[in-house]
């Protein structure tokens, strides 16, 4: 069992977004989702006949949402805790262990809509990351849409190193660049990118963004707050996060940035 599996084992993902930081990032990135899907739709074809790929699936918090909209859904996730878990929901989505790197069990173009939501957290090579981004690609119609997901530099710098004080750890272990860009390794478990990065692997793998946006803004800064907003206070909250995910000037700050690219 790798690190990473042991991980999963225990993180109850589940009620990272159940919880009222993770429903705003949860609904944010919906609200972008179903617009691609829409998109399809508006093109006169039947919902059952557009087909969404999610990669790193998790325990199926989209993809079963998405399959209960009626949409045509296959999920591929690495840890078979966690695939246990999406499979005993018995939801319509088509589940199946398999690698971001390599989606051999997956034809190209077979995909309206593809997520990869969570694998570019845990690949720290640059060869890896490019691998999996052309990996969705390649499934991926011609037209298609991909949504991908970072954890951002800022975000970890932040939070680990300054808020959790650890930061004079981070400097004698050589973590950080002279500009404080982490420097990640396999057992660190994550891997922390900044939209310079972002931009550079778009260009590799040779896709074209039609927006970015960050779904959950300050949410994760601020969890104390959120928990003690009352319900209408915190659908207002969700609205602002809505009106404001796109601002260039917020996007990248986050803990977590989503990349729309068209193939």
């Amino acid at each position: 069992m790798t690190e990473l599996e042991e991980y999963y084992n225990k993180f109850n993902e589940e009620k990272r977004l159940n919880s009222r930081h993770g429903q705003v990032e949860f609904r944010v990135s919906m609200k972008y989702i179903q617009e691609y899907l829409q998109e399809c739709e508006s093109q006169g074809r039947a919902r059952d006949n557009i087909r969404l790929l999610d990669i790193g699936a998790g325990t199926g918090r989209y993809s079963v949402a998405i399959a209960e909209e009626g949409y045509d859904v296959t999920a591929v996730e690495l840890v078979k805790h966690n695939l246990g878990l999406l499979k005993a929901k018995n939801s319509s989505v088509k589940a199946m262990q398999g690698n971001a790197l390599r989606l051999k069990k997956l034809e190209d173009e077979q995909f309206d809509v593809t997520l990869l939501f969570g694998p570019m957290y845990h690949l720290f090579s640059e060869e890896d990351k490019l691998k999996a981004l052309s990996e969705a690609k390649r499934v991926t119609k011609t037209g298609g849409v991909i949504l991908v997901a970072y954890v951002m530099n800022e975000y970890g710098v932040l939070t680990y190193a300054f808020k959790e004080r650890n930061v004079l750890e981070c400097v004698e272990q050589k973590r950080f660049t002279k500009d404080f860009h982490t420097i990640s390794e396999p057992k660190d478990l994550y891997d922390y990118v900044r939209l310079e990065d972002i931009d550079a692997m778009n260009k590799k793998a040779g896709l074209t963004r039609i927006r970015i946006l960050s779904p959950d803004g300050p949410a994760n800064y601020m969890r104390p707050f959120l928990n003690q907003l009352s319900d209408e206070e915190f659908e207002i909250f969700i609205q602002y996060q809505m009106a404001t995910c796109e601002r260039p000037e917020l996007v990248g700050a986050g803990a977590h940035t989503v990349d729309i690219l068209r193939k």
